[in-house]
Parts: C-alpha cells; structure tokens; sequence
C-alpha cells in the first residue's frame, strides 16, 4: 500500500503533466525547468516518474486534474503544496510565459485546496 507521501508525489507529478499539457503539447523547456527543479528533492525520482507516466498515457487534462484534487483533499493540508504552486509557476513560466490554460489550473489548483481546507 502506497504511503502518503507516495501519493502525495505521485499527484505532484501528475499535476505538473496537466500543467504543462494545458497549452496542448509538453515543452521541452517545462520538461528540463522540471528536473531543474527537483534536482535536489528527495522524492524526484517518484514525481518525475508519475508525470512521464501521465505523459506517455496521454490522458484527458480534466480527468488527471480531478484525480489530483481528490488525492490532495484526502491527503489534507500540507506544507509541500507551497512547493508544489512554486514548480507549477516556474514551469508555466519556463516556456514563452504563462499562458492562460497554465495560470487557469494554478488559479484553480489554489482555490480548490483553499475552498476544502478552510471547510475543515
């Protein structure tokens, strides 16, 4: 059975794949921002993992964005989620800037935990 800190990585990566395939293809430079990124992180190996394995799936956007909140609200809150909304920006960012689809699952990704969180 996978820990929480599995899950919590494995939606990490997922997240960034839906990020970064909101504008319709996966960048080059999103994929090397990425590994930048979490060169140093101790769960690298697993997030990256998760999102080359969503790459490789091709899945609906909307479909991976769901399984991710739902993950994250059974999780419940984390201090890693401020780390996950920093890679999210820097990998919109990496790319001609960030377009509206990328600045749209950041916005969303924040209020839905924000909206649950403060349920709680």
């Amino acid at each position: 059975m996978a820990s929480l800190d599995d899950k919590l990585y494995d939606a990490f990566g997922e997240l960034v794949y839906a990020l970064a395939i909101s504008d319709g293809e996966v960048q080059e430079e999103e994929i090397q921002t990425l590994n930048a990124l979490l060169e140093d992180h101790p769960w690298a190996k697993e997030i990256k993992w998760s999102f080359n394995y969503e790459k490789n799936k091709h899945r609906n956007i909307n479909d991976v964005y769901n399984k991710v909140k739902f993950a994250c609200f059974d999780l419940g809150p984390h201090p890693e989620y401020a780390k996950m909304l920093e890679v999210l920006e820097k990998v919109a960012e990496s790319s001609l800037g960030v377009v509206e689809e990328e600045q749209q699952i950041i916005d969303k990704f924040k209020a839905d935990l924000i909206e649950e969180f403060m349920k709680r």
